[in-house]
């Protein structure tokens, strides 16, 4: 059909050239319109084009082409693309074109890409109307007094950088460097760390709730500058140095401590759900 689209501009041009040498309308003469009962149909041999087809084929036009496809010629061009359409694709069934291995092939695997497509977006609809319901339930919907009573407790935001290691014997050792000589922080992580590259470096911020509990504490307790550690998490053994902290305005920190809050709250179902089900993990990472 995009091929058709290129067919329809080029038959404009050539027409449309063609008319303004052999004719001058009147300035004020209106185009002709589209008849709104168009015949029902093109029938060429077996094939036929309809009504359908031809909504089917303006719906897939952007808004220009299709405002040239409803004039008469316009129209005419499209029947005619559609109709070679039809053509090709009869003579090709015709010739059993459709048995080609190739052609089987990449419509199976096709076929399979647009199978996975609409699972994920099945799966993804559902999901989200899983959501609405326990919006609607109150299970996980946040209100301004919550928020208003975290913010109390909670007015600001903390900025740390970290190393991760894999090991308790090499974090021990790089925390004990460390603590004598926070200057080689950076030396340290680039010979040490397992965090990947494009965050190794980089310092972070959040507000309590937002990160690893065990961290945030830690955070929360540290004067700026100072290295803390090792903090054992399922990432592995983490040294943090707390480089800042800040208060931040109730209009900053509202939508972090609402997504914060409705974390905590969906945690709280999906806890719920495990036992309901009685969730098994046999996977073991440890």
């Amino acid at each position: 059909m995009k091929k058709g689209l290129l067919f329809i501009c080029t038959v404009l041009l050539v027409v449309a050239c063609h008319k303004e040498e052999s004719s001058q309308p009147a300035a004020n003469t209106p185009a002709p319109a589209v008849e709104q009962e168009i015949a029902a149909a093109v029938r060429a041999g077996k094939e036929t084009i309809t009504p359908q087809d031809i909504q089917a084929a303006l719906d897939l036009l952007s808004d220009k082409d299709r405002k040239f496809a409803q004039t008469s010629m316009g129209h005419q061009n499209l029947l005619q693309i559609l109709l070679r359409e039809k053509l090709i694709a009869a003579d090709a069934k015709a010739n059993k074109l459709e048995q080609n291995e190739g052609y089987q092939e990449l419509l199976a695997k096709k076929r399979a890409q647009l199978d996975a497509i609409y699972d994920e977006y099945a799966a993804q609809l559902l999901e989200n109307l899983w959501y609405e319901t326990q919006r609607e339930k109150g299970l996980i919907s946040v209100s301004d007094e919550e928020i208003k009573e975290y913010y109390k407790k909670y007015p600001y935001e903390m900025t740390v950088k970290q190393i991760i290691l894999d090991n308790a014997e090499t974090a021990d050792q790089v925390l004990r460097t460390l603590k004598r000589s926070p200057s080689k922080w950076k030396d340290m992580s680039r010979q040490y760390s397992i965090a990947p590259e494009v965050i190794r470096d980089n310092s972070f911020s959040f507000m309590p709730g937002e990160f690893l509990p065990e961290i945030e504490v830690i955070a929360a307790n540290s004067s700026n500058g100072s290295v803390q550690g090792f903090i054992k998490t399922g990432q592995g053994f983490h040294i943090i140095m707390k480089t800042s902290e800040k208060r931040l305005s109730r209009t900053e920190a509202e939508p972090r401590i609402r997504a914060v809050l409705e974390q905590k709250k969906l945690d709280k179902v999906l806890e719920d759900l495990q036992n309901k089900y009685e969730v098994i993990i046999y996977d073991k990472t440890e």
